[in-house]
């Protein structure tokens, strides 16, 4: 049996699975697809022809641990999912983020409080985007990316499979890490291979391509190929392998 609040709005065609829960001033666009189980919390906002597959939570609210360095506990505003979304089973996207349209979010992925995520970008099964960050358009994250809080990726940035982001160059061992985090910026068109690693606070240049398996301990080079532990220069970027260079760049 579904819970649908009366104060909820639902568009013309949209469909309810078993077990649904939708709370207070929840906006559902028109011809949406929620499978069982599905929980959508109060003032969500979600567009037209958006499908939401089976145990997903939309605005969930944050949790704070008493010692959490990143998570405020301050209210957070209306999860916003925009039109033609795809939200996989499993997955959790909090209060206060913004998913653009045409995303694509995997089973079984988590997308934290105060996140920016831009029209057309994937999120792989079993990533993780913490809070306060801001991800671009046309992004690709692969299957269990970690997505530090405070990091920003601009758009067509590329995460493969397993790439870690950190934050902390205390690991929670002083007072002196509530003053210092520092997520990671990925520019324009950046590519990070299989099984990185990138420290905080550092910058991978537009264009650069990170090899798989490195460990990024100091910003990049524009349109620059780094590799090793810790990485360094290993050749230039392929002409042809530009951003710019794609025929089907826009």
């Amino acid at each position: 049996m579904n819970q649908i609040s009366d104060s909820a709005r639902i568009g013309k065609g949209t469909t309810f699975g078993a077990f649904c829960v939708v709370e207070e001033n929840v906006e559902l666009g028109e011809k949406c697809v929620l499978g069982h189980h599905v929980v959508v919390r109060a003032g969500s906002r979600i567009g037209d022809g958006v499908r939401i597959a089976d145990h997903a939570v939309v605005g969930a609210l944050p949790m704070r641990a008493r010692n959490s360095a990143t998570t405020s506990g301050a209210v957070a505003g209306p999860a916003r999912i925009g039109a033609g979304c795809t939200v996989g089973t499993g997955v959790v996207i909090y209060a206060g983020t913004t998913i653009e349209d045409d995303v694509l979010v995997a089973d079984l992925a988590t997308v934290r409080e105060d996140v920016h995520v831009g029209e057309g970008t994937i999120v792989g099964r079993g990533a993780a985007i913490e809070n306060h960050c801001r991800i671009g358009r046309f992004c690709k994250l692969e299957t269990n990316a970690y997505v530090t809080a405070h990091s920003v990726l601009e758009d067509y940035v590329f995460l493969a499979p397993g790439v870690l982001t950190s934050n902390d160059n205390f690991a929670g061992r002083s007072e002196a890490r509530f003053e210092h985090f520092a997520g990671v910026t990925v520019r324009r068109g950046g590519r990070i291979g299989v099984g990185a690693v990138i420290l905080p606070g550092r910058e991978i240049a537009a264009d650069t391509l990170v090899a798989a398996g490195a460990i990024v301990t100091r910003d990049t080079q524009s349109a620059q190929v780094v590799a090793g532990h810790p990485a360094r220069y290993f050749k230039e970027v392929p002409e042809e392998q530009l951003l710019d260079r794609q025929n089907w760049f826009d």
